[in-house]
């Protein structure tokens, strides 16, 4: 039977026991946990649920308990959209002041070519804002972030707010490295229907695969993205590209052996990753 949106329902999926309250101990735990628990699944998020229209990827008019469905309580996962506006209607109906907000990664503006591409949260509480985002594969952020100019370090991890040109920029410093730009975004409130323009650049681009056809990128060996958060980091696979981060240091490997590659895949996607 097809479980519809539920708050009770989300909370066990993702593992929170006791009272949510919204205020921002919850909302760190919630962020951490959700990331834990459901992975960034590219591939469920052009075939889980199908568009309501028939054809091609339906990522504003979303059918929210097909997706609550697929995506949390069957723990498939899911893509930025699908994942924020879930997590926004669960810190909303928690009684939080929670609002979307757009951006564009550095290879999603360069693909799509739009400044509203990614799906982002601001939470505000007593009067600070606070950066909240549980739709980006990674490697990012497990608590949420202050809005602000200061480095703020979580697990070994640096980051910062810079503006620029009117934008703001999310940039990262893992142990030992180098900043780099996660994405960029502004804090202008939107409506679901701002990502319209990106659906039908989506739509135009890609095609959606079949699961459980041809291993766990789909038939045709489409490029999977996937990732989940660990205690301490993330492990993130990028088409055969595979990166943990545990403490702040990072590791990369390009994996050649296809029964790794499929192990790992799938050890991402069902989780928890060791």
């Amino acid at each position: 039977m097809r479980k519809l949106f539920d708050v009770d329902e989300y909370l066990r999926c993702i593992g929170h026991e006791g009272e949510a309250k919204p205020d921002l101990d919850t909302l760190r735990a919630l962020h951490k946990k959700h990331l834990m628990a459901i992975a960034y699944n590219s591939v469920s998020s052009l075939t889980r649920p199908p568009s309501r229209r028939g054809t091609g990827v339906d990522l504003v008019d979303i059918d929210e308990d097909a997706t609550f469905d697929a995506v949390i309580a069957e723990g498939h996962g899911g893509g930025c959209i699908q994942l924020s506006r879930l997590f926004f209607r669960l810190l909303r109906e928690l009684g939080f002041d929670v609002a979307l907000l757009g951006g564009s990664t550095v290879e999603g503006a360069q693909l799509f070519g739009t400044e509203v591409e990614h799906m982002l949260l601001l939470v505000t509480l007593d009067d600070e804002r606070w950066l909240v985002d549980v739709g980006y594969a990674g490697p990012s952020f497990l608590e949420p972030l202050r809005v602000g100019e200061e480095i703020q370090v979580q697990y070994g991890v640096q980051y910062r707010l810079v503006e620029d040109a009117g934008s703001l920029v999310l940039r990262r410093c893992a142990r030992g490295g180098r900043w780099h730009v996660v994405y960029r975004f502004t804090l202008a409130v939107r409506e679901p229907a701002a990502w319209s323009e990106f659906e039908r650049k989506v739509n135009e681009k890609l095609r959606p695969t079949e699961p459980g056809a041809g291993g766990v990128g789909g038939a045709g060996g489409g490029l999977l993205l996937c990732s989940r958060a660990v205690d301490d980091g993330q492990a993130v696979l990028k088409g055969r590209r595979y990166l943990t981060v545990r403490d702040g240091r990072e590791q990369v490997r390009t994996l050649v052996d296809n029964d790794e590659y499929e192990n790992l895949a799938a050890g991402i996607l069902a989780g928890p990753v060791g």
